[in-house]
C-alpha cells in the first residue's frame, strides 16, 4: 500500500493557493515529497483562468475589484472557474501519474474523479464522470449539471490536478464575475442553474464544508488504496511557496499575461 501526505483542509488567498500547489509539484519532481492530497479553501473568494487565458476576456475585472474578489492565472489550462469561500472545497493532487496508471490524460482525470465520485457517495448522492470535449476539461456530473471541475498540468511525469467540489452555488454572483459571451450577467446565471449543481442541492440540506472535505478525504483514500498519513509542507516547499507567491502568482505579468519577470 502506497503512502500518501494528506495536507488537511486550510484557507488562503488566490496567489498563495497557487503557490502551495506549485512549491508541492516542483518538491514532488524532484522526489523530495511523497504523493499529495492537499483541501483548501479561498479567503477572500477567486477567480482563477487557466494557464493559456485572456483574463480581460474572461473576467469582469471592475466588478471583482469592488467585490473585493482576487483573480489568478492557474499553472494549468482550461477554463475559468469562480471559487467561492462558503460555497466549495478545493482538492489539489500532486503524484506521479506512474501510480495513477501512467495512462493518457484523460485516463487520469477518471482515475482521480472515481475519488471525488466516491466521496460524493459517502455524502449520499451519485454522480457521472463526463470525458469532456476540446473546449472543457473532464467533469463530474449529476442528471447532465456539473458538479466537480478540475484542470492539470503535468511536470516530468508527475501530476498536478487541482478541481472544485461544490457545496453550494451563488449563480448571481459567479456571473457578476464570468464573462459568458452573447449574454448579461442576469442571463448567464439563468444559463448556469440549468447546468451547475451543488451537494446541498441535490441532497435537499445542508452540509458542513468540515463534511465535504471528510468525505472527500475518505474517497480518495479508499478509491486509491493508500494510507493517507496525515502531514505538513516542508520547510523547503514553504520557502518556495513564499518566493511563487512574491515574484509570480501576486503580479500583474503573470495574472495579467501568462509572464514572469
Amino acid at each position: 500500500m502506497i503512502t500518501w501526505r494528506f495536507i488537511p483542509l486550510s484557507t488562503n488567498n488566490a496567489a498563495m493557493n497557487m503557490a502551495i500547489d506549485e512549491a508541492i509539484l516542483q518538491a514532488r519532481a524532484a522526489d523530495k515529497v511523497p504523493n499529495t492530497l492537499r483541501l483548501y479553501r479561498w479567503q477572500p473568494s477567486a477567480v482563477t483562468v487557466g494557464r493559456n487565458q485572456n483574463p480581460e476576456e474572461q473576467v469582469y475585472l471592475e466588478n471583482a475589484e469592488k467585490l473585493g474578489v482576487d483573480v489568478v492565472r492557474r499553472l494549468s489550462g482550461g477554463g475559468t472557474v469562480y471559487h467561492d469561500y462558503e460555497g466549495e472545497v478545493t482538492y489539489a493532487i500532486i503524484a506521479r501519474t506512474a501510480d495513477l496508471g501512467n495512462a493518457d490524460v484523460t485516463t487520469v482525470y477518471n482515475k482521480i474523479y472515481i475519488c471525488v465520485k466516491d466521496g460524493l457517495r459517502i455524502m449520499g448522492t451519485g454522480s457521472d464522470f463526463s470525458a469532456g470535449d476540446a473546449k472543457n476539461c473532464p467533469n463530474l456530473t449529476i442528471n447532465d449539471k456539473k458538479i466537480s471541475g478540475s484542470s492539470q498540468t503535468i511536470t516530468r511525469g508527475v501530476v498536478l490536478q487541482h478541481g472544485t467540489l461544490l457545496r453550494r452555488v451563488d449563480y448571481e454572483r459567479m456571473f457578476q464575475l464570468l464573462q459568458l459571451k452573447g449574454a448579461s450577467c442576469s442571463q448567464a446565471a439563468d444559463i448556469a442553474k440549468e447546468k451547475i449543481t451543488s451537494i446541498e442541492a441535490e441532497l435537499g440540506h445542508r452540509i458542513s464544508l468540515d463534511t465535504v472535505a471528510s468525505a472527500l478525504q475518505q474517497g480518495f483514500r479508499i478509491m486509491l488504496k493508500a494510507q493517507m498519513e496525515e502531514g505538513e509542507l516542508t520547510t523547503e516547499e514553504k520557502e518556495l511557496a513564499a518566493k511563487l507567491y512574491k515574484e509570480k502568482y501576486q503580479t500583474k505579468e503573470w495574472n495579467l499575461s501568462g509572464k514572469t519577470a
